[in-house]
C-alpha cells in the first residue's frame, strides 16, 4: 500500500550485520511500493543518517556496538519533527526478549523476529506504515505479561485513563487482554468498522503512539491484569 503521496515506502535498515542488511534490502526493493533509501551499521550512525533523510519506517537491530537499538529508537523519535517521526520496527534474534520491551518503551512500534518470512517482513512494514502495531494482540500480551508486573494499587497512576468514556475504556480492556478488533467487536456487539474508531479514539486520549503503547498502558494502569484473557 502506498502512502497518500504515491511514492514508494521509504525505509532505513540498521544492522550491524553486513549480510543481514543485503538480505532485507533484496526483499524490500524487490517490491513496487517501498524502497531502501538508507542503511547504518550501529544506532550512532543511524541517527546521523537520519538528521537529514526523511524515512517512513525503519528496521532496527536491538545489539549493535557504539550505540544500541534502543537508545538509537529513543533518539530518532526525540529529534523527528512533529508528525515527520518514522515508525521504527525492531529486530531480535530472540522471541519475547527484554530488549523488546524497552525499545517499544523507547517508541518502537513493535518487533519482529529476524528469522521472519520474507512476506511476514513486508507485511509488518505496510502494517506499521498505516498505524498498527506489528505485533499480533495475543503476542503482545504474552510479552509484556513477561516483562511488566502488575503494579500495586498505591503504585497505579489511573489519572491517565480519566478522559477515557465507558465504552473506550471497555475496548482499552479487551484491547490489553489481545483481543483483536474482530473479537472486540464480537464480545461488545457493534461492528469492526466501529471498534476501529473507537481505538482510535483511545490512541489520541492517551497520546499513544499506537496499540502496542496503549496496550502497556493497561497494564501499568492495573486495568489489565496480567493473564487476563
Amino acid at each position: 500500500m502506498t502512502d497518500p503521496l504515491d511514492r514508494p515506502l521509504r525505509i532505513a535498515l540498521v544492522d550491524d550485520q553486513p549480510l543481514v542488511r543485503a538480505g532485507f534490502a533484496m526483499v524490500i526493493d524487490s517490491q513496487d511500493d517501498m524502497e531502501v533509501i538508507t542503511q547504518a551499521s550501529d544506532g550512532a550512525a543511524a541517527v546521523e543518517e537520519l538528521r537529514a533523510r526523511t524515512v517512513d519506517v525503519v528496521l532496527m537491530d536491538v545489539r549493535m556496538p557504539r550505540m544500541d537499538g534502543i537508545e538509537a529508537t529513543a533518539e530518532i523519535l526525540a529529534r523527528a519533527a512533529e508528525g515527520r517521526a518514522p515508525k521504527i520496527i525492531v529486530l531480535t534474534t530472540f522471541d519475547l526478549d527484554e530488549y523488546v520491551v524497552a525499545a517499544i518503551r523507547a517508541g518502537a512500534s513493535g518487533f519482529l523476529l529476524k528469522d521472519a518470512q520474507p512476506e511476514d517482513l513486508l507485511g509488518a512494514i505496510r502494517t506499521v506504515h498505516r498505524g498498527d502495531a506489528v505485533i499480533a494482540p495475543s503476542a503482545t500480551r504474552r510479552l509484556l505479561e513477561r516483562v511488566i508486573s502488575a503494579p500495586e494499587p498505591e503504585q497505579q497512576d489511573t489519572a491517565v485513563l480519566g478522559s477515557l468514556t465507558e465504552r473506550e475504556l471497555e475496548v482499552l480492556t479487551l484491547m490489553g487482554r489481545g483481543f483483536s478488533n474482530k473479537e472486540i467487536g464480537a464480545e461488545l456487539f457493534v461492528a469492526e468498522a466501529t471498534v476501529k474508531t473507537h481505538v482510535g479514539r483511545v490512541l489520541a486520549k492517551l497520546d499513544a503512539r499506537d496499540r502496542v503503547q496503549a496496550v502497556i498502558i493497561a497494564f501499568e494502569t492495573g486495568l489489565v491484569a496480567p493473564g487476563a484473557r
